[in-house]
């Protein structure tokens, strides 16, 4: 069934579990990901990037996704990550998505407030929610015009009070696209951001923490986990392996059945690490 952010992330918040939110490039990897959704009975988030929406037009990507949100026997949301430009979140809110992300983390935050008040105005009505982000989460690799800016509990506040967003995603230590290594959350500042707000928080960057990391912070006021890397080294190491074991088999379906149960396993244990 298909379900907006709002209505995902507040029994998590209250449930104390958290959602994940796969980053998905394609059929394949979307189904891994709903599947084992459904057989741990979870909510989920299938997420588009930038680089998925430069592969893809808008409505591509919506034809294939919103029907297996669709017919999904548990709750899935539609999710637009990281996007700067006002125009192409509203065409994904018209287009069928059911959560949007203005990422306004590289502006003063009087203009990323002001940016959220507007496509809040615009998605609510029509049933979608907003995720905004305060403080900027840095990339190991690639997107070098993104800074690293822990998140300033006076600006998080600011923002939840002025821009009443559905979701605020925070910088406290984590990193996108680390493909090794780990990175230590600076607790001290999560535990600031926690007293002072009420809304669900996000964490970007997921597969650069250690797990007891997640754990304790999904028990707490973190409900959705963005997760990219891991799924993505999951597809890339299930299909190398599966064609250097079968070095004549040409056929994409067939391969692609042999990948899927390894990219869903990954999903899997991800989805009852944050207690689904």
């Amino acid at each position: 069934m298909i379900s907006n952010l709002k209505d995902i992330l507040i029994p998590a918040q209250d449930g104390g579990y958290a959602v994940a939110c796969f980053n998905v490039f394609g059929y394949e990897d979307a189904l891994a990901v709903v599947e084992a959704a459904e057989v741990r009975n979870a909510s989920v988030i299938l997420s588009i990037n930038l680089d998925m929406r430069q592969f893809m037009t808008m409505e591509q990507i919506i034809g294939m996704l919103r029907p297996m949100a669709e017919k999904a026997k548990i709750p899935v949301c539609l999710h637009l990550d990281h996007t700067y430009e006002m125009d192409i979140v509203k065409q994904a809110v018209d287009s069928g998505f059911t959560s949007v992300m203005f990422d306004g983390s590289q502006l003063p935050i009087s203009e990323n407030i002001t940016a959220i008040q507007d496509i809040v105005s615009y998605a609510h009505p029509k049933g979608v929610s907003v995720e905004a982000e305060v403080g900027s989460v840095p990339y190991a690799t690639g997107r070098d015009h993104i800074k690293s800016a822990i998140t300033e509990v006076s600006e998080a506040l600011a923002m939840e009070e002025q821009g009443q967003p559905d979701a605020l995603a925070i910088s406290i230590g984590n990193v996108h696209r680390l493909e090794s290594g780990s990175v230590a959350i600076d607790l001290d500042c999560f535990n600031e951001l926690e007293k002072a707000l009420s809304l669900p928080l996000v964490i970007h960057g997921t597969s650069g923490l250690e797990d007891k990391d997640i754990q304790m912070l999904a028990l707490r006021q973190v409900a959705k986990f963005n997760v990219g890397t891991i799924l993505r080294k999951s597809f890339g190491n299930s299909l190398r392996s599966t064609l250097e074991s079968n070095p004549d088999l040409f056929d994409r379906i067939t391969i692609m059945q042999q990948v899927i149960p390894n990219m869903s396993s990954t999903a899997s244990k991800i989805i009852r690490l944050l207690g689904q």
